[in-house]
């Protein structure tokens, strides 16, 4: 263990982080260390250009000032992560969940090659922190007075990167990653303008946003479009090859898709991803899995699903069998439009 992780984690333990409430309070504005996000490092350059031949979306024509989702497939076009992807300095970053990074970084590098670029494990030299509601932005001006005016803009200053990333319920979301030295000056700061909480209660605003998240129970499960992921910025249809590629767009541009994620609210807790939904009027199979799930204040749970569109019809959904706990849907924040044949590429 190095002396930077040692040095947060001691914070850590000081502030007795593990003991965070899971929720927010309704309505408030809060901050939450999100140590179960993991960070890969590529470097070289050849980097933009080796990345862009494997994710889904543009990497090589990717700004300074933006951040954009991505996600990496199996060659049958399946999803085995999905990313949050910027620029930063001479490396490309790219955001995980903890337990996916070892993985997919080993896997990444399988396929390096002979091309110019070196991939490293850096989610111990940063601390990723999560801000969200309308107060964040004032709690946030003494280290950056101007903020990153629309989702997944970015701004770089000298107290590290700060990520507009999807709004919640409309309120604001930031990612700020920072050193750990910032981060431990800061949050005392913080954490008295800001409710401390869990990194569940940020992950609960990702469900809200729309943004499914890949995880070990999830990986090979879905192609890009059933999570919704075209929708929200994740594919770029007009970029070259990549792994899966040719399945994501036979996806996109045969027929209706007959599979979305959709928002729903059930009155149970501890749900996993994974966990199969069923459909009153189809009882003996699964119509659907959750993506995402996690408890809100009021001791349901909001969840993102995968869902025959023709459950959302027929009868009723509810959760791990026909007979279980009832789905109550909810709109999602943004619109689902699927392709029309104006749209095929030429």
């Amino acid at each position: 263990m190095n002396e930077i992780t040692s040095t947060w984690l001691d914070f850590s333990q000081q502030q007795a982080f593990d003991a965070l409430p899971a929720t927010a309070t309704a309505g408030a504005s809060f901050v939450a260390p999100l140590a179960d996000l993991g960070l890969i490092a590529l470097t070289g350059e050849d980097a933009a250009g080796f990345l862009h031949t494997q994710l889904t979306n543009d990497v090589q024509n990717l700004a300074a000032g933006q951040a954009r989702l991505a996600g990496y497939c199996s060659p049958k076009g399946r999803l085995l992560a999905t990313f949050l992807m910027w620029k930063n300095g001479d490396s490309i970053l790219l955001q995980l969940p903890r337990s996916l990074q070892a993985a997919i970084q080993k896997r990444l590098q399988m396929f390096v090659m002979r091309a110019k670029a070196k991939l490293a494990d850096v989610s111990d030299a940063q601390v990723i922190l999560g801000l969200a509601g309308n107060a964040a932005g004032a709690a946030l001006a003494p280290w950056f007075p101007a903020l990153p005016a629309e989702p997944y803009a970015k701004i770089d200053n000298q107290h590290g990167t700060l990520i507009r990333v999807a709004d919640a319920g409309s309120a604001p979301r930031y990612q700020w990653i920072a050193s750990p030295a910032h981060a431990i000056a800061a949050w005392p700061q913080l954490s008295k303008s800001l409710q401390p909480v869990a990194a569940s209660a940020w992950r609960l605003g990702d469900i809200l946003a729309g943004v499914a998240q890949i995880t070990l129970p999830t990986q090979e499960q879905f192609v890009p479009q059933m999570i919704n992921f075209e929708v929200i910025g994740g594919v770029n249809f007009k970029k070259g090859c990549y792994p899966g590629q040719e399945i994501v767009a036979r996806s996109q541009y045969l027929g209706k898709l007959k599979r979305r994620a959709v928002l729903a609210s059930v009155a149970a807790t501890g749900i996993a991803a994974g966990a199969e939904v069923f459909s009153s009027a189809d009882p003996d199979q699964p119509c659907g899995m959750v993506v995402n799930a996690e408890a809100d204040s009021a001791g349901s749970s909001r969840c993102l699903l995968e869902i025959k569109l023709a459950a959302l019809e027929n009868g009723t959904v509810h959760l791990g069998s026909a007979s279980g706990a009832q789905l109550q849907f909810q709109a999602l924040p943004y619109s689902i439009v699927d392709v029309t044949d104006a749209e095929l590429p030429a």
